[in-house]
């Protein structure tokens, strides 16, 4: 089940899940041009500035970079640019809350990666 979350990044409060095949326009639609963060089926987490998407959810992010974890060192970002993922494979979207993430150091966050989601 493909879901997307309104929730900030690391927040634990107010988690809503809707299926994207149930998800309104309006729900992406407040987000666009806002920063968010995907999860891919693969296990992937890209953040970017969402730019729009299309009745298929396929979504374009802009000033993309994905951030790859590691339990060995801290988490690499591979700059992306401008991005496009297709719907069918987005597991989970969250808004991303900016302050919050600039405040993270990610060259000392260690973590598992994601395995891949199975439906």
């Amino acid at each position: 089940m493909s879901c997307i979350y309104d929730f900030s990044i690391l927040s634990t409060t107010s988690l809503s899940c809707i299926r994207v095949s149930e998800m309104s326009a309006g729900t992406l639609e407040s987000l666009v041009g806002q920063t968010i963060s995907v999860i891919t089926n693969d296990g992937r987490i890209i953040v970017g500035v969402l730019r729009g998407f299309d009745q298929a959810t396929n979504i374009i992010l802009d000033e993309s970079h994905e951030r790859v974890y590691s339990t060995k060192i801290g988490v690499q970002q591979l700059v992306l640019g401008l991005y496009i993922i297709r719907g069918d494979n987005i597991s989970v979207v969250g808004e991303v809350d900016e302050e919050l993430d600039a405040s993270l150091d990610l060259e000392k966050l260690k973590a598992h990666p994601l395995k891949p989601v199975v439906h």
